[in-house]
């Protein structure tokens, strides 16, 4: 494997890594990896063959024994281990976010700080993981619940964070005694390739992570299918968690699946106006609109729309954008695809009847002319049954819709087959007393921006997905139970 030269924080190509060896692709295929602020090709990462995946599925079965017996606080010290590497690669993950996903510098100095986190949480768990000890019904008995890792687990992830996931899908995996291959996007490969540096150098042992890349239709769908696999873990869109859904059921494999949603964004008449046009802002054009959480369709009460839509155009016209290393709030989207996606939601609203308030077009200049670049956008005069309030846009288009009462935003909100998350700003206690009871979404932040904390709990209802991530339940989410009945003599 090439080291990175001290100029940039790639190589020009990549491996593989299985069982604790560099491989290249056996068909020597590779995927190119590009700049989503130009579009230029600066590396390339192989195209593995179901084969090679394979071999990597054998490769953590081997290594599953040893790694569940070993204590967990053992286990942990590989997971500490890495934390160090990246904190003193900080810098170089850091640019490499930026050069790959396309995420001010900010923004990726942020995510290589989340992923220590998450591995830190995973790795403190250790002495934490807990079983259940019941009475039993009749004399000299005993009754255990004691949870154990599955085996071999799947790792797949989405190219919004292609870090931060790694360490929320390896750290408890690998804590709880379960081994992993992890496939990243094929959009965003490199972060991943760099950090299976940090595993080799840290000696964990073969097979206990393997990390592989090439298609989610090809390789991706063959670990999910696999009779080897136990548990897959999965960041992605409703259409690629409803595929693995299909694929894991032959045998029946247990899955996490963290999916897409379209959250909304509530603001009330009794609303503090400011504090809800800041939160916004922030919470629409993070991370360009990638984040599975972000405000995604604005709907204000009437008596306040006006106000609050000019204090979110206000604040969205001093967001910048431009080259992501530098001092910007903004970068491009990720892929071309996502890009054209947007572009088409923003037509079709328009053609419905909305108004482009603000942006609405690729930025202007010669820096823009190359790459997946959109303004920060808002849509006004948009009816709740627009493309864009019903379409998740996953980019920097603020559609806002009025409404008459909270009932109305309720509905809504409900009526729709995905759940992830919502917003809700208003100061009445018995309006958010009652989304906490009535809201079908997995998240609600109330009276406040987006934010994710470590020890929280992310998840989905209906079909933004099954299982979750982060806390004790995200850590409990790779561990099943194993029960049993003791009987002894006096």
């Amino acid at each position: 494997m090439t080291t990175v030269s001290q100029d940039k924080p790639y190589q020009d190509s990549y491996q593989c890594y299985i069982h604790g060896q560099w491989v290249s692709a056996a068909s020597g295929q590779t995927t190119p990896v590009e700049n989503p602020a130009n579009g230029a090709v600066f590396s390339q990462v192989p195209d593995c063959s179901t084969e090679q995946a394979q071999a990597a599925l054998e490769s953590s079965q081997s290594a599953f024994d040893g790694w569940q017996d070993l204590p967990a606080i053992e286990r942990a010290k590989y997971l500490f281990a890495m934390i160090e590497k990246l904190k003193e690669r900080r810098e170089q993950f850091a640019q490499l976010l930026v050069l790959e996903q396309g995420k001010t510098l900010v923004e990726a100095r942020f995510e290589v700080d989340d992923t220590i986190n998450y591995l830190e949480y995973s790795a403190q768990a250790a002495r934490r993981i807990q079983g259940d000890i019941f009475p039993a019904d009749n004399v000299n008995e005993q009754l255990f619940i004691q949870k154990v890792p599955y085996g071999v687990t799947v790792g797949l992830c989405a190219f919004n964070y292609p870090l931060a996931l790694i360490g929320r899908k390896v750290g408890p995996a690998l804590v709880t005694g379960n081994t992993m291959v992890l496939k990243p996007h094929e959009a965003t490969p490199v972060t991943a390739m760099e950090f299976a540096k940090i595993i080799d150098e840290i000696g964990l042992p073969p097979g206990v992570l393997n990390i592989i890349s090439g298609s989610g239709a090809g390789i991706g769908a063959y670990l999910v299918e696999s009779p080897i696999t136990k548990l897959v873990t999965v960041t992605g869109s409703i259409r690629a968690g409803q595929a693995i859904y299909k694929s894991a059921s032959e045998n029946i494999t247990a899955l996490s699946l963290e999916l897409g949603g379209k959250a909304s964004f509530i603001v009330m008449d009794d609303a503090d106006i400011d504090k809800a046009a800041e939160a916004a802002v922030i919470s629409r054009y993070a991370n360009c609109g990638q984040v599975c959480i972000c405000n995604e369709l604005v709907l204000v009460h009437k008596d306040v729309a006006a106000e609050f839509t000019q204090k979110v155009i206000e604040k969205t016209k001093q967001l910048t954008v431009g080259n992501p290393m530098g001092d910007v709030n903004m970068g491009p989207s990720v892929t071309a695809q996502g890009l054209a996606r947007i572009e088409d939601i923003v037509r079709q609203t328009v053609n419905e009847g909305a108004t482009i308030a603000l942006g609405g077009k690729r930025p202007p200049g010669a820096e823009f002319k190359n790459g997946n670049w959109y303004e920060p956008t808002i849509l006004t005069g948009v009816g709740a049954d627009m493309t864009a309030a019903k379409e998740e846009i996953f980019g920097p288009v603020m559609p806002i819709v009025e409404i008459d009462s909270y009932e109305q935003a309720l509905e809504i909100t409900n009526r729709r087959n995905d759940g992830l998350s919502a917003y809700l700003f208003t100061n009445n206690y018995k309006t958010f007393m009652h989304a906490a009871k009535k809201m079908e979404v997995g998240t609600i932040f109330i009276n406040r921006q987006i934010v994710g904390y470590i020890q929280g709990y992310h998840s989905g209802h209906k079909q933004s997905g099954v299982g979750g991530e982060d806390g004790i339940y995200g850590i409990e989410g790779y561990l099943q139970k194993r029960v049993l009945y003791l009987s002894y003599d006096d």
